[in-house]
């Protein structure tokens, strides 16, 4: 069900929410559970003011049931101290494609292992591609936990809030400011997480690691001390930093030092800073695609990432070091991360695999057959049709969205079925069943209300995101 008017909406959903005014209260719990969704159907293809209706009113029922956006800032830092030990490290899940159906595979992945230490991501470059605001990604994933009936606090992530290095030579202030834009978006809409990724900046060419980094670290705390000014009362949106790009060399202790010193420096006194840092250990984003389309097996320095990790905390009181492009890693390394204390690890294009997997063939004939009509530029040169295919499908998830979501019931609950199987793995694997408890121990919660909307939201212009990482 998807409502055309606010009136309809209302109706909807009348006997099982109230509404007075600005206030959203519960009133029939399973019978929310069954309406949620034609809500994010609303929230998601709806138009307009109904639409936005929509998304507040799912923000304010989550609120009402115990469901609220929150930063994993507090759990980082209680880790940085020793509070908390390094036995486990918190999947970032980029949720690409089908949002909720997947996310709902999240939640009964979490609810069954009693899971809490996991966070919802998206990066700048895939709220372009997969067509999800951020008001939007948010809307989906609260959604998907009311479904599932999960409770307590939800991460939600801005990953890769990326400058990109050729806007940034042409147009500094105008890149920048594009990314403190998405922030207000991004904060508004409950992330409460973001990496600032200036990492782009850095330039090898000079001698010294502090000149290598110094736009990088310089530009990182500007962009802190952005964020705190504009984060909400009572909440320490957690941040991350980023010393080398993902797909490039790896990353050493020496270039995290050059970093968090220049980086401490450069923060005005008194503002907390980034609770974790994103490091290059041998990984890229999305894996190396060999000539038939399947994947490279892919090396990660472990010994090197044990170290980076060892000295984010105990000389600068963060959570550790994040591992990226870890997704299509061999199953057999995932349980090596928390054993070296990595707090953090991101996953992202296996989720999508299972997705075109498990899509029928028509469906997938159908995207690719898009692809090779639209992004015919992104074929490189010595790359087989299956290696572009590979690259570019991601592409296809914003154009096919409602096509896929309004998939066939039983085909939606096979392929939920087998993410769910998949974060089952990575949650056994990672160590974060059971951490539900010292989460909620550790995470102050603050109640935030959304102003009801009176009228519809502006548009967000898309922007060219091809050359920003994942």
């Amino acid at each position: 069900m998807k409502a055309n008017s606010v009136d309809e909406l209302m109706r909807y959903l009348d006997g099982v929410v109230s509404v007075d005014r600005d206030i959203v209260t519960v009133r029939h719990e399973p019978a929310v559970r069954e309406k949620i969704d034609g809500l994010i159907q609303t929230a998601v293809f709806g138009e307009g003011l109904t639409r936005d209706t929509a998304r507040w009113l799912i923000w304010e029922i989550a609120q009402d049931l115990g469901i609220f956006p929150s930063s994993i800032h507090q759990l980082y830092m209680a880790i940085g101290r020793g509070d908390v030990p390094t036995t486990f490290t918190v999947p970032a899940m980029n949720i690409r494609a089908m949002n909720y159906n997947s996310s709902r595979a999240v939640f009964r992945a979490a609810n069954k292992f009693n899971v809490g230490a996991m966070l919802f991501e998206i990066a700048r470059s895939e709220i372009g591609y997969t067509g999800q605001r951020p008001m939007e990604y948010t809307c989906s994933v609260l959604a998907a936990a009311i479904k599932e009936g999960y409770r307590g606090p939800v991460f939600i992530q801005g990953d890769h809030f990326q400058i990109s290095a050729s806007r940034y030579k042409t147009a500094p202030d105008a890149e920048v400011q594009a990314v403190k834009d998405l922030m207000v978006e991004a904060v508004a809409a409950g992330f409460y997480n973001i990496d600032i990724d200036t990492s782009t900046l850095v330039d090898l060419s000079y001698p010294t690691l502090d000149e290598q980094q110094n736009v990088n670290y310089t530009l990182c705390a500007r962009l802190t001390e952005y964020v705190r000014e504009i984060e909400p009362e009572g909440i320490n949106i957690s941040l991350g930093g980023e010393i080398g790009e993902v797909g490039h060399k790896n990353s050493t202790v020496e270039e995290l030092h050059a970093f968090m010193q220049g980086y401490q420096r450069e923060l005005a006194a008194g503002l907390p800073g980034i609770a974790k840092i994103s490091v290059q250990t041998g990984t890229s984003h999305g894996g190396v695609v060999l000539p038939d389309g399947t994947l490279a097996q892919v090396k990660v320095d472990f010994d090197t990432l044990r170290d980076l990790s060892r000295v984010a905390r105990d000389d600068y009181g963060m959570g550790g070091a994040v591992q990226h492009g870890a997704s299509t890693l061999p199953p057999s390394a995932f349980n090596k991360f928390p054993e070296i204390g990595t707090v953090e690890i991101h996953l992202a294009t296996n989720f999508q695999n299972i997705v075109f997997d498990y899509l029928p063939q028509e469906l997938v004939d159908e995207a690719y057959a898009y692809l090779r009509e639209h992004h015919k530029d992104e074929w490189k040169p010595g790359k087989t049709d299956e290696q572009s295919l590979y690259s570019a499908r991601k592409r296809a998830i914003g154009p096919f969205k409602a096509q896929w979501w309004n998939m066939d019931e039983a085909k939606l609950d096979e392929i939920g079925g087998v993410l769910q199987e998949q974060f089952e793995f990575l949650f056994d694997q990672l160590n974060v069943k059971g951490t539900r408890d010292v989460v909620e121990q550790v995470t102050t919660r603050v109640v935030i209300h959304q102003p009801k909307p009176a009228e519809a939201a502006a548009a967000v212009v898309a922007e060219d995101v091809k050359d920003l990482a994942d």
